[in-house]
């Protein structure tokens, strides 16, 4: 099932998206997407309406250098003297499929970070690895949008990672779990630059160092998590500089796409 959060003449509701293209369905549902949904009656075609980012989560949680190839990419060492690390992104960070990431001009050298990402659907702490289904609600696309030159003249990362509009994040939450084989799926980011576009990231979960109930063991044995807060399962190679007028999209298979266009703050 595919939860979204929608834009309405009537104002903002969460949904269940069911079909695909100029078929696809906005059903309006009570509450949240963190129980059973309960229909209301309402539904708009999906292009009458505008998709939000699905959650707005109290914190951001995010892995970073989880793939051995990207830590080479943009630490020049390998990941045995660089293992993942813990930080977080801001929830004001957060834009939805097709909202600008507007790049600020002390930020000279900005990337994208195409990554599958996880919905916290209870409040958990201390989760063993083994059962992290447990506690996930679902499935979402980030973009950890990512100022390289704050981050290495920093040497912490909130600032590079937390500025306002660098954590895309949607299209909606993919909720059946098992559909989709998390130890072996493809992640790409296309990128589009002056009408011409590219496949910058073109990888696979595989090549992930800390596997998914790793991460969320990881996490816990530090914080809580709770209802919606959303987890950063990290980027793989490929990465690239994003300038005013381009596009990015990420796309994983059984999920979907995550477009953004690119602004001058």
């Amino acid at each position: 099932m595919r939860f979204g959060r929608i834009a309405t003449p009537e104002g903002m509701t969460f949904c269940v998206v069911e079909g695909d293209g100029d078929d696809a369905l906005c059903r309006q549902i009570e509450g949240t997407p963190f129980t059973e949904p309960k229909f209301t009656g309402k539904e708009w075609k999906l292009s009458d309406v505008r998709l939000l980012a699905p959650m707005l989560p109290s914190k951001i949680v995010a892995i970073g250098r989880n793939y051995a190839d990207h830590v080479a990419e943009v630490f020049q060492k390998s990941a045995e003297h660089l293992p993942p690390t813990l930080f977080l992104k801001p929830p004001t960070a957060v834009v939805g499929p097709g909202a600008a990431i507007k790049i600020p001009e002390f930020a000279t050298k900005v990337e994208f970070e195409g990554e599958l990402a996880l919905v916290i659907g209870k409040p958990c702490k201390n989760v063993k690895a083994e059962d992290w289904k447990q506690v996930v609600r679902g499935f979402t696309i980030i973009n950890d949008v990512s100022s390289r030159d704050l981050q290495f003249a920093d040497g912490q990362w909130a600032r590079a990672k937390g500025i306002d509009t660098f954590a895309p994040l949607g299209p909606w939450i993919e909720t059946d779990l098992d559909s989709i084989d998390t130890s072996n799926l493809p992640i790409k980011a296309h990128l589009t630059h002056d009408g011409v576009t590219e496949t910058k990231q073109d990888s696979n979960s595989n090549q992930m160092i800390m596997n998914l109930g790793e991460i969320i063991e990881f996490i816990t044995a530090s914080m809580t998590l709770l209802p919606g807060d959303i987890i950063c399962t990290g980027s793989p190679a490929g990465t690239a500089a994003m300038f005013p007028g381009d596009f990015i999209e990420i796309e994983i298979p059984g999920i979907g796409k995550l477009g953004n266009p690119v602004e001058r703050a």
